[in-house]
Protein backbone atom coordinates (compact mmCIF):
# COMPACT_ATOMS: atom_id res chain seq x y z
CA UNK A 1 0.00 0.00 0.00
CA UNK A 2 1.42 3.02 -0.69
CA UNK A 3 1.85 5.43 2.23
CA UNK A 4 -0.53 7.37 3.77
CA UNK A 5 0.98 10.70 5.60
CA UNK A 6 -1.46 11.90 8.72
CA UNK A 7 0.68 13.96 10.75
CA UNK A 8 0.05 17.25 8.98
CA UNK A 9 0.00 18.99 12.47
CA UNK A 10 3.77 18.17 12.80
CA UNK A 11 4.69 19.40 9.48
CA UNK A 12 3.19 19.42 5.92
CA UNK A 13 5.23 18.61 2.63
CA UNK A 14 7.12 21.48 0.58
CA UNK A 15 4.54 22.23 -2.47
CA UNK A 16 5.80 22.45 -6.14
CA UNK A 17 4.86 25.78 -6.67
CA UNK A 18 6.94 27.04 -3.31
CA UNK A 19 9.93 24.92 -4.18
CA UNK A 20 9.65 26.45 -7.50
CA UNK A 21 9.80 30.04 -5.88
CA UNK A 22 12.32 29.43 -3.52
CA UNK A 23 14.95 27.86 -6.51
CA UNK A 24 16.11 30.88 -7.92
CA UNK A 25 17.43 32.74 -4.42
CA UNK A 26 19.44 29.19 -3.79
CA UNK A 27 20.88 29.63 -7.06
CA UNK A 28 21.70 32.69 -8.63
CA UNK A 29 19.74 35.27 -6.90
CA UNK A 30 21.88 34.66 -4.07
CA UNK A 31 22.08 38.80 -2.86
CA UNK A 32 22.01 40.02 0.97
CA UNK A 33 18.81 42.28 1.11
CA UNK A 34 20.74 44.36 3.23
CA UNK A 35 23.01 45.58 0.01
CA UNK A 36 22.52 48.22 -1.75
CA UNK A 37 23.68 47.37 -5.25
CA UNK A 38 21.52 45.56 -7.61
CA UNK A 39 21.80 42.16 -6.26
CA UNK A 40 21.27 43.28 -2.65
CA UNK A 41 17.71 45.29 -4.42
CA UNK A 42 16.52 42.01 -5.58
CA UNK A 43 16.53 40.14 -2.79
CA UNK A 44 15.08 42.84 -1.14
CA UNK A 45 12.28 43.18 -3.48
CA UNK A 46 11.79 39.59 -2.92
CA UNK A 47 11.56 39.56 0.74
CA UNK A 48 9.23 42.90 1.16
CA UNK A 49 6.52 40.73 -1.51
CA UNK A 50 7.03 38.00 0.48
CA UNK A 51 5.98 40.12 3.48
CA UNK A 52 3.20 41.33 1.91
CA UNK A 53 1.69 38.14 1.26
CA UNK A 54 2.14 36.71 4.68
CA UNK A 55 0.02 40.08 5.68
CA UNK A 56 -2.42 39.37 3.78
CA UNK A 57 -2.91 35.93 4.81
CA UNK A 58 -3.84 37.34 8.64
CA UNK A 59 -5.52 40.78 8.01
CA UNK A 60 -2.58 42.72 8.47
CA UNK A 61 -0.23 45.40 7.14
CA UNK A 62 3.03 44.29 5.22
CA UNK A 63 4.52 46.65 8.06
CA UNK A 64 3.77 44.79 11.01
CA UNK A 65 5.09 41.09 9.85
CA UNK A 66 8.28 40.40 11.43
CA UNK A 67 10.37 37.48 9.86
CA UNK A 68 11.53 34.88 12.42
CA UNK A 69 13.26 31.24 12.30
CA UNK A 70 9.78 30.00 12.99
CA UNK A 71 7.05 29.30 15.31
CA UNK A 72 9.52 29.23 18.46
CA UNK A 73 11.20 32.15 17.81
CA UNK A 74 8.23 33.98 17.29
CA UNK A 75 6.65 32.76 20.57
CA UNK A 76 9.92 33.53 22.26
CA UNK A 77 10.00 36.90 20.63
CA UNK A 78 6.27 38.03 21.73
CA UNK A 79 6.59 36.87 25.51
CA UNK A 80 10.12 37.64 26.03
CA UNK A 81 9.88 40.77 24.18
CA UNK A 82 6.94 42.14 25.76
CA UNK A 83 7.87 41.18 29.28
CA UNK A 84 11.05 43.46 29.04
CA UNK A 85 9.26 45.75 27.36
CA UNK A 86 7.33 46.34 30.00
CA UNK A 87 8.67 45.46 32.77
CA UNK A 88 8.42 48.33 34.89
CA UNK A 89 4.24 48.24 34.31
CA UNK A 90 3.83 45.27 35.44
CA UNK A 91 5.17 41.76 35.99
CA UNK A 92 1.97 39.84 35.22
CA UNK A 93 1.20 37.22 32.45
CA UNK A 94 -1.71 35.14 31.74
CA UNK A 95 -1.46 31.93 29.31
CA UNK A 96 -3.17 28.49 29.55
CA UNK A 97 -1.94 25.01 30.75
CA UNK A 98 -2.57 22.94 26.98
CA UNK A 99 -0.03 25.80 25.58
CA UNK A 100 2.51 24.68 23.18
CA UNK A 101 6.03 24.00 24.85
CA UNK A 102 6.91 26.72 22.97
CA UNK A 103 4.78 28.93 25.23
CA UNK A 104 4.99 27.06 28.23
CA UNK A 105 9.35 26.76 28.69
CA UNK A 106 9.23 30.35 27.67
CA UNK A 107 6.49 32.02 30.79
CA UNK A 108 9.13 29.26 33.10
CA UNK A 109 11.84 30.81 32.16
CA UNK A 110 10.32 34.29 32.86
CA UNK A 111 9.14 32.89 36.44
CA UNK A 112 12.67 32.27 37.14
CA UNK A 113 13.61 36.06 36.16
CA UNK A 114 11.02 37.28 38.63
CA UNK A 115 7.79 37.41 36.64
CA UNK A 116 4.56 36.09 37.67
CA UNK A 117 2.42 33.77 35.38
CA UNK A 118 -0.71 32.48 35.71
CA UNK A 119 -1.49 28.96 33.87
CA UNK A 120 -5.25 28.95 33.40
CA UNK A 121 -6.98 25.65 34.10
CA UNK A 122 -9.28 24.37 30.74
CA UNK A 123 -12.59 22.01 30.45
CA UNK A 124 -12.68 18.73 29.23
CA UNK A 125 -12.95 19.65 26.16
CA UNK A 126 -9.97 21.94 25.99
CA UNK A 127 -11.35 25.09 26.28
CA UNK A 128 -10.43 28.40 28.17
CA UNK A 129 -12.82 29.73 30.55
CA UNK A 130 -13.13 33.52 30.12
CA UNK A 131 -14.52 34.16 33.39
CA UNK A 132 -11.43 32.55 35.08
CA UNK A 133 -9.02 35.16 32.32
CA UNK A 134 -10.94 37.90 33.67
CA UNK A 135 -10.59 37.02 37.39
CA UNK A 136 -6.94 36.55 36.52
CA UNK A 137 -6.14 39.79 35.18
CA UNK A 138 -4.47 42.52 37.32
CA UNK A 139 -3.13 45.83 37.75
CA UNK A 140 0.47 44.03 37.25
CA UNK A 141 -0.78 42.12 34.01
CA UNK A 142 1.10 42.88 30.91
CA UNK A 143 0.49 40.13 28.35
CA UNK A 144 -2.37 37.46 27.62
CA UNK A 145 -1.06 34.41 25.42
CA UNK A 146 -3.55 32.06 24.25
CA UNK A 147 -2.98 29.47 21.17
CA UNK A 148 -5.82 30.01 18.42
CA UNK A 149 -6.28 26.32 18.60
CA UNK A 150 -4.42 23.27 20.27
CA UNK A 151 -2.18 21.76 18.18
CA UNK A 152 -3.21 18.10 19.98
CA UNK A 153 -6.80 17.89 19.70
CA UNK A 154 -7.99 20.85 17.61
CA UNK A 155 -9.97 23.08 19.80
CA UNK A 156 -10.46 26.62 18.75
CA UNK A 157 -9.79 28.89 21.53
CA UNK A 158 -12.86 32.21 21.97
CA UNK A 159 -9.89 34.01 20.98
CA UNK A 160 -12.15 36.83 19.58
CA UNK A 161 -13.72 37.16 23.25
CA UNK A 162 -9.99 37.11 25.24
CA UNK A 163 -8.83 39.72 22.48
CA UNK A 164 -11.80 41.91 23.30
CA UNK A 165 -11.19 41.34 26.98
CA UNK A 166 -7.53 42.44 26.96
CA UNK A 167 -8.38 45.24 24.84
CA UNK A 168 -10.79 46.13 27.46
CA UNK A 169 -8.33 46.09 30.15
CA UNK A 170 -5.82 47.81 27.75
CA UNK A 171 -3.04 44.47 28.18
CA UNK A 172 -1.59 43.33 25.29
CA UNK A 173 -2.93 39.77 23.38
CA UNK A 174 -1.10 37.04 21.98
CA UNK A 175 -1.94 34.34 20.19
CA UNK A 176 0.03 31.32 18.92
CA UNK A 177 -1.55 30.79 15.23
CA UNK A 178 0.99 28.57 13.78
CA UNK A 179 -1.60 25.65 13.55
CA UNK A 180 -4.96 27.86 12.62
CA UNK A 181 -2.92 30.74 9.79
CA UNK A 182 -4.06 29.02 6.40
CA UNK A 183 -6.52 25.98 7.51
CA UNK A 184 -8.92 28.33 9.25
CA UNK A 185 -9.91 31.89 8.98
CA UNK A 186 -7.36 34.34 10.91
CA UNK A 187 -7.50 38.36 11.20
CA UNK A 188 -5.64 39.80 13.53
CA UNK A 189 -8.56 42.95 13.83
CA UNK A 190 -11.43 40.61 14.19
CA UNK A 191 -9.02 38.61 17.19
CA UNK A 192 -7.82 42.04 18.59
CA UNK A 193 -4.51 40.40 18.42
CA UNK A 194 -1.66 42.71 18.99
CA UNK A 195 1.22 39.95 18.35
CA UNK A 196 0.43 36.60 16.69
CA UNK A 197 2.92 33.72 15.44
CA UNK A 198 3.26 31.91 12.35
CA UNK A 199 4.93 28.86 10.89
CA UNK A 200 5.75 28.23 7.34
CA UNK A 201 6.41 24.35 7.71
CA UNK A 202 3.15 24.03 8.47
CA UNK A 203 1.40 24.91 5.29
CA UNK A 204 3.32 23.40 2.67
CA UNK A 205 6.54 26.11 2.86
CA UNK A 206 10.13 25.09 4.10
CA UNK A 207 11.13 24.69 7.72
CA UNK A 208 13.03 27.44 9.40
CA UNK A 209 11.22 30.44 8.91
CA UNK A 210 8.33 31.65 10.46
CA UNK A 211 6.98 35.45 11.12
CA UNK A 212 5.60 37.01 14.07
CA UNK A 213 2.63 40.04 14.00
CA UNK A 214 3.60 43.40 15.99
CA UNK A 215 0.83 45.18 15.89
CA UNK A 216 1.83 48.69 14.55
CA UNK A 217 2.90 51.13 17.47
CA UNK A 218 3.23 47.98 20.34
CA UNK A 219 6.53 47.90 21.71
CA UNK A 220 9.03 44.54 22.03
CA UNK A 221 12.32 44.48 23.63
CA UNK A 222 14.51 42.40 20.83
CA UNK A 223 16.25 38.49 21.49
CA UNK A 224 19.00 39.49 19.45
CA UNK A 225 21.21 41.95 18.85
CA UNK A 226 23.75 42.38 16.08
CA UNK A 227 22.22 44.11 12.88
CA UNK A 228 19.61 46.61 12.27
CA UNK A 229 17.39 43.64 10.22
CA UNK A 230 13.45 43.39 10.73
CA UNK A 231 13.36 47.36 11.53
CA UNK A 232 16.28 46.26 14.35
CA UNK A 233 13.50 43.74 16.12
CA UNK A 234 15.18 40.84 14.47
CA UNK A 235 19.15 41.16 13.66
CA UNK A 236 20.70 38.75 11.51
CA UNK A 237 20.99 37.90 7.83
CA UNK A 238 17.30 37.13 6.52
CA UNK A 239 16.96 33.50 5.38
CA UNK A 240 15.59 34.49 1.63
CA UNK A 241 14.92 31.31 -0.52
CA UNK A 242 12.99 30.79 2.86
CA UNK A 243 11.10 34.12 3.39
CA UNK A 244 10.23 33.62 -0.14
CA UNK A 245 8.85 30.08 0.30
CA UNK A 246 6.86 31.21 3.00
CA UNK A 247 5.37 33.97 0.82
CA UNK A 248 4.16 31.77 -1.61
CA UNK A 249 2.87 29.32 0.70
CA UNK A 250 0.62 32.09 2.84
CA UNK A 251 -0.50 33.12 -1.13
CA UNK A 252 -1.92 29.53 -1.93
CA UNK A 253 -3.36 28.63 1.32
CA UNK A 254 -5.42 32.27 1.62
CA UNK A 255 -6.33 31.17 -1.93
CA UNK A 256 -7.64 27.90 -1.12
CA UNK A 257 -8.51 28.14 2.36
CA UNK A 258 -12.06 28.12 1.96
CA UNK A 259 -12.56 25.06 -0.31
CA UNK A 260 -9.63 23.07 1.50
CA UNK A 261 -11.39 23.47 5.02
CA UNK A 262 -14.59 22.21 4.03
CA UNK A 263 -12.87 19.35 2.12
CA UNK A 264 -10.74 18.32 5.27
CA UNK A 265 -13.37 18.19 7.75
CA UNK A 266 -15.21 16.27 5.39
CA UNK A 267 -12.71 13.71 4.89
CA UNK A 268 -12.22 14.44 9.39
CA UNK A 269 -15.67 13.26 9.70
CA UNK A 270 -15.83 9.99 7.24
CA UNK A 271 -12.39 9.09 9.04
CA UNK A 272 -14.14 9.60 12.71
CA UNK A 273 -17.60 7.85 11.10
CA UNK A 274 -15.40 4.60 9.92
CA UNK A 275 -13.66 3.99 12.66
CA UNK A 276 -16.63 4.56 15.30
CA UNK A 277 -18.69 2.30 13.63
CA UNK A 278 -16.49 -0.91 13.63
CA UNK A 279 -14.56 0.11 17.82
CA UNK A 280 -16.64 0.29 20.37
CA UNK A 281 -15.20 2.44 23.35
CA UNK A 282 -13.51 4.79 20.97
CA UNK A 283 -13.52 8.62 22.39
CA UNK A 284 -13.07 11.41 20.59
CA UNK A 285 -11.09 14.05 22.24
CA UNK A 286 -11.28 18.03 21.80
CA UNK A 287 -14.77 20.36 21.54
CA UNK A 288 -17.73 18.59 19.50
CA UNK A 289 -17.78 21.66 17.14
CA UNK A 290 -15.18 24.02 17.83
CA UNK A 291 -12.12 22.28 16.25
CA UNK A 292 -9.79 22.17 13.32
CA UNK A 293 -11.32 20.91 10.21
CA UNK A 294 -8.65 18.12 9.87
CA UNK A 295 -7.90 17.11 13.47
CA UNK A 296 -9.20 14.10 14.66
CA UNK A 297 -8.03 13.03 18.08
CA UNK A 298 -9.02 9.47 19.11
CA UNK A 299 -8.92 7.75 22.57
CA UNK A 300 -8.82 3.66 22.84
CA UNK A 301 -8.62 2.63 26.54
CA UNK A 302 -6.26 0.26 27.59
CA UNK A 303 -3.82 0.27 24.34
CA UNK A 304 -0.68 2.51 24.35
CA UNK A 305 -1.21 5.02 22.05
CA UNK A 306 2.78 4.70 20.63
CA UNK A 307 1.56 1.00 20.04
CA UNK A 308 -0.67 2.18 17.72
CA UNK A 309 1.55 4.40 16.26
CA UNK A 310 3.98 1.71 15.34
CA UNK A 311 1.40 -0.61 14.05
CA UNK A 312 0.36 1.78 11.56
CA UNK A 313 3.65 3.59 10.48
CA UNK A 314 4.45 -0.66 10.21
CA UNK A 315 1.41 -0.54 7.73
CA UNK A 316 2.62 2.74 5.54
CA UNK A 317 0.38 5.27 7.69
CA UNK A 318 2.23 8.19 9.69
CA UNK A 319 -0.07 9.47 12.59
CA UNK A 320 1.41 10.59 15.98
CA UNK A 321 0.02 9.28 19.84
CA UNK A 322 -0.81 11.74 22.46
CA UNK A 323 1.88 10.10 25.30
CA UNK A 324 5.61 8.51 24.99
CA UNK A 325 6.70 5.41 26.77
CA UNK A 326 10.21 6.01 28.51
CA UNK A 327 11.98 3.72 31.29
CA UNK A 328 9.01 1.50 31.69
CA UNK A 329 6.69 4.67 32.14
CA UNK A 330 4.20 6.75 29.99
CA UNK A 331 4.66 10.32 29.57
CA UNK A 332 1.32 11.58 29.29
CA UNK A 333 0.86 14.72 27.08
CA UNK A 334 0.09 17.49 29.39
CA UNK A 335 -2.84 18.58 26.84
CA UNK A 336 -4.67 15.70 28.00
CA UNK A 337 -3.75 16.26 31.35
CA UNK A 338 -4.78 19.62 31.62
CA UNK A 339 -8.06 18.27 30.31
CA UNK A 340 -8.81 16.09 32.36
CA UNK A 341 -8.62 12.78 31.00
CA UNK A 342 -8.24 9.33 32.88
CA UNK A 343 -4.42 8.43 32.65
CA UNK A 344 -6.15 4.90 31.36
CA UNK A 345 -7.15 7.07 28.21
CA UNK A 346 -5.10 8.96 27.71
CA UNK A 347 -2.51 6.49 27.33
CA UNK A 348 -4.05 5.18 24.34
CA UNK A 349 -4.16 8.44 22.42
CA UNK A 350 -3.48 8.94 18.75
CA UNK A 351 -3.81 12.07 16.41
CA UNK A 352 -4.75 11.80 12.73
CA UNK A 353 -4.08 15.65 10.95
CA UNK A 354 -5.06 15.68 7.28
CA UNK A 355 -3.74 17.46 4.56
CA UNK A 356 -3.90 18.26 1.04
CA UNK A 357 -2.90 15.56 -0.47
CA UNK A 358 -4.94 13.34 0.98
CA UNK A 359 -8.03 11.33 -0.82
CA UNK A 360 -11.35 9.33 0.23
CA UNK A 361 -9.56 6.19 -0.51
CA UNK A 362 -6.75 6.91 1.73
CA UNK A 363 -8.99 7.72 4.21
CA UNK A 364 -10.91 4.66 3.86
CA UNK A 365 -7.57 2.54 3.93
CA UNK A 366 -6.52 4.42 6.95
CA UNK A 367 -9.78 3.82 8.69
CA UNK A 368 -9.63 0.08 7.94
CA UNK A 369 -6.08 -0.40 8.68
CA UNK A 370 -6.79 1.29 12.34
CA UNK A 371 -9.45 -0.75 13.31
CA UNK A 372 -7.05 -3.76 12.17
CA UNK A 373 -4.50 -2.77 14.04
CA UNK A 374 -6.79 -1.82 17.59
CA UNK A 375 -8.15 -5.30 17.30
CA UNK A 376 -5.32 -6.82 17.06
CA UNK A 377 -3.40 -5.42 19.80
CA UNK A 378 -6.42 -5.87 22.00
CA UNK A 379 -5.76 -9.85 21.09
CA UNK A 380 -2.14 -9.15 22.12
CA UNK A 381 -3.12 -7.65 25.03
CA UNK A 382 -5.16 -9.24 26.87
CA UNK A 383 -3.00 -12.70 26.31
CA UNK A 384 0.03 -10.18 27.61
CA UNK A 385 -2.49 -9.86 30.65
CA UNK A 386 -3.36 -13.54 31.19
CA UNK A 387 0.39 -14.38 30.88
CA UNK A 388 1.09 -11.70 33.46
CA UNK A 389 3.34 -9.71 31.62
CA UNK A 390 4.05 -6.16 32.84
CA UNK A 391 3.20 -3.67 30.23
CA UNK A 392 4.63 0.05 29.85
CA UNK A 393 1.63 2.39 32.25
Amino acid sequence: MKAIYLDHCATTPVRAEVLECMLPFLRGLFGNPSSIHAPGRTARAAVEEARERVARLIGAKASEIYFTSGGTEANNLALQGTAMAFKDKGNHIITSAIEHHAVLKTCEFLQSMGFHVTFLPVDGRGSVNLKALKKAITRKTILISIMHANNEVGTIQPVEEIGKIAAEKEVLFHTDAVQTAGKVTVNVEVLCADLLSLSAHKIYGPKGVGALYIREGASLTPLLYGGHQEKNIRSGTENVASIVGMGKACEMALKERGTESKRLENLRNLLQDLISARLSGVVVNGHAENRLPHVLSLSVPDLLGEDMVREMDKAGIALSAGSACTSEKVEISHVLSAMGIPPERARGTIRFSLGRDNTRRQIEKAAHAFVHVVERLKVLSELEDSLGKRRCY
